[in-house]
């Protein structure tokens, strides 16, 4: 067993969760929102902690902080999450994975000898999106993915141009794709998170191994029918779009269950929209998302041939506009194992799960070997004042995470 396998030290951890909470928490949630103060300050906060270590701390062209332990070898394991939240959001959700990957940096460079490979440290920039509604920045810069002209004039509530604001914090949009020098050497990417939902809880469970982030697609439906009197029209006589895209709302419900995955109608628009009015023309904003890329295309077929039938039937027409999609993205298979194998002997439970949300891990996961591990989410609740986890979950998962990167360390210097 590697030494640096019995130093892992959660306390120290969870006391970093709790400084960064102090100061950047409160009654009403988490303010550690991008590009702001307040993230400003959860970062001084990270860059003190680094500063007590042996590593080199820098930020690099997309504005991700990273702090580098040299080792025996060049190839090199990053460790890391996002210190960003969305407002009013949780403790936990980013925090434990950068403190979690601190821990793991820490251990390593107080242990008196190098680590078998490179080891650094990320808190990626932006993680959330929530201010510009473009979510992963730093790490889709670092993996080549971000375009800078389709984010530039992005405003957020009240109207600053994202590539002005990212500028005022030392960040020059058409140089941020420079960052995918980063990933030279780069041989594994690991990542601790909170679940962020309520599968690991309601199977009594307390840590989990990430099989990767899910796909997406994201589409408007628009139900077109005819606007008429409300009183004066029979309900055999109407052309009722709403009554359509409800209809088609209700299948998705079961075409996710039917596929094992998830529909989700987020909302709804009516018009004219007035109680005394059928509504001629409804428009629905539809998610769906799946492991499997097959599965996926099924279940958005299903949907677009659900929406057509119960259009027909209410004498109305659909139309479907594609917001965004994503494709599924597996992690690596070989730290997947090394990730259930780490669970088993902290908790004695080896539990799969695909990821809901994306993550940082997803972008890296296009170009090296990428695992996550998820602890419990009490109540399965995130992005919200209430998220939390048990500490004794919270200490597993610290643990689990600290033998998979102690162990993906082993094995990348082997190589």
């Amino acid at each position: 067993m590697p030494q640096t396998e019995t130093l892992i030290d959660p306390a120290r951890a969870l006391a970093d969760l709790d400084a960064l909470r102090d100061l950047t928490g409160g009654p009403d949630g988490s303010r550690r929102l991008c590009w702001t103060d307040d993230w400003t300050a959860a970062r001084g906060l990270l860059r003190d902690r680094l500063a007590e270590l042996p590593v080199t701390v820098d930020t690099d062209e997309a504005g991700n902080l990273w702090g580098r332990l040299a080792g025996r070898t060049e190839r090199t394991v990053v460790v890391g999450s996002h210190v960003d939240s969305v407002p009013a959001g949780g403790w936990l959700d980013g925090a434990l994975g950068v403190m979690g990957a601190l821990e793991v940096l820490r251990t390593l460079a107080t242990a008196g000898t190098p680590p078998a490979c490179t080891v650094s440290f990320v808190d990626w920039a932006d993680e959330e999106g929530a201010r510009f509604g473009r979510s992963l920045f730093g790490s889709s810069a670092v993996s080549g993915t971000l375009e800078p002209d389709l984010v530039r004039d992005l405003r957020d509530a009240g109207g600053e141009r994202l590539e002005d604001v990212v500028r005022a914090h030392g960040v020059e949009l058409d140089r941020a794709g420079e960052a995918s020098t980063r990933l030279r050497d780069v041989a594994a990417y690991l990542e601790l998170h909170i679940e962020q939902g309520p599968v690991l809880e309601s199977e009594g469970l307390v840590v989990g191994t990430v099989l990767g982030t899910v796909g997406v697609e994201r589409h408007r439906a628009t139900f077109e029918g005819q606007a008429a009197h409300a009183g004066s029209t029979p309900i055999r006589h109407r052309r009722d779009s709403f009554l359509a895209a409800a209809r088609c709302a209700l299948e998705l419900r079961e075409i996710a269950l039917r596929h094992d995955g998830v529909c989700t109608v987020g909302r709804a628009d009516c018009t004219p929209g007035v109680v005394t009015a059928i509504p001629g023309r409804t428009e629905i904003l539809i998610d769906q998302r799946h492991l499997d890329s097959g599965t996926l295309a099924l279940m958005l077929s299903d949907a677009k041939d659900a929406a057509t039938r119960f259009a027909a039937e209410e004498g109305c027409t659909v139309e479907w506009e594609r917001l965004w999609a994503i494709e599924p993205i597996p992690f690596d298979a070989d730290l997947i194992e090394i990730a259930r194998a780490a669970c088993r002997e902290v908790t004695r439970s080896d539990r799969a799960l695909p990821s809901g949300p994306l993550h940082d891990a997803a972008e890296m996961a296009r170009h090296v070997p990428t695992v996550m591990l998820f602890s419990s989410s009490t109540g399965g609740l995130s992005h919200c004042k209430e998220e939390d986890t048990p500490v004794e979950h919270l200490e597993a998962a610290i643990r689990a995470f600290g033998l998979t990167a102690t162990r993906t360390i082993d094995r990348v210097a082997r190589a």
